[in-house]
């Protein structure tokens, strides 16, 4: 195993594979790792035909140990809500998979709540150990937890610092599969090729619509809703959508 690199880029078809690369710090989240996340954020939405992002690790049997305490007992000030708030940023118009495998704790439990879908490993477990270390899940923890699980579960988990398993993250709503450890890109692959039969303009204003859904009040959404179709009632791929469906072949989707 080599650090160096922090992230590593990959074109996979219509995946772009992002890939966490400090195997020797598990993965652990420094700002180094921050900035180059950030970047591939930006490539990933730049880059032509690239329908979704995985974000997973270089190295099997780990996924992302939270964040980096030894650069923080060093003096690092971490900025990592620049990257969870990347991650989360309403301007984003395409998915993002985490694929998990090993201990995901802390920031790396943070950087899949980020995500839109989560598949895991049957050795994946999920934590949030920061009160034991004196500090919290300031990264999104504390609050996309409770909305993404149920209230008692997230409360236990963000207040003992208690784990969970992929089977129980399963049970929770937490994850969308878990598979084999040698399933796992494959499983994740198999989501990108879901969005990637869709049209795109209908995945980012889906994708903008159902991110808010949590926070805003159903009278606003229905207004989101009714403009988002409006403005997609405009595009090439309302047009190519319907032609498709008419002529009873697949859609071909310009971009």
């Amino acid at each position: 195993m080599t650090d160096g690199q922090e992230v590593l880029v990959e074109r996979r078809g219509p995946a772009m594979l992002v890939r966490l690369n400090r195997p020797r710090r598990r993965n652990a989240i420094n700002n180094a790792l921050l900035e180059a996340l950030t970047a591939a954020i930006e490539a990933v939405e730049a880059e032509p035909g690239v329908r979704a992002a995985i974000l997973i690790s270089s190295t099997p049997g780990m996924f992302c140990a939270g964040g980096d305490l030894i650069a923080m007992a060093e003096g690092e000030v971490p900025r990592a809500e620049r990257i969870f708030e990347g991650l989360g940023r309403e301007s984003r118009a395409k998915p993002w998979i985490a694929a998990v495998d090993g201990p995901v704790m802390g920031g790396g439990l943070e950087l899949a709540l980020a995500c839109e879908m989560v598949v895991a490993t049957d050795a994946a477990t999920f934590g949030v150990p920061e009160p034991k270390r004196g500090i919290l899940a300031a990264g999104g923890g504390v609050f996309r937890l409770p909305r993404a699980i149920p209230r008692a579960v997230a409360m236990e988990m963000v207040l003992t610092g208690r784990p969970i398993t992929a089977a129980r993250a399963y049970d929770l709503g937490l994850v969308n599969a878990v598979v084999p450890q040698g399933r796992l890109l494959d499983a994740a692959l198999d989501l990108v090729g879901g969005v990637a039969e869709c049209a795109p303009a209908s995945v980012a204003e889906s994708l903008t619509i159902a991110r808010k859904a949590h926070e805003r009040p159903e009278d606003e959404l229905w207004t989101l809703a009714r403009a988002a179709l409006a403005r997609l009632r405009l595009t090439d791929d309302h047009k190519e959508g319907l032609a498709a469906f008419a002529q009873k072949r697949p859609p071909v989707w310009g971009r």
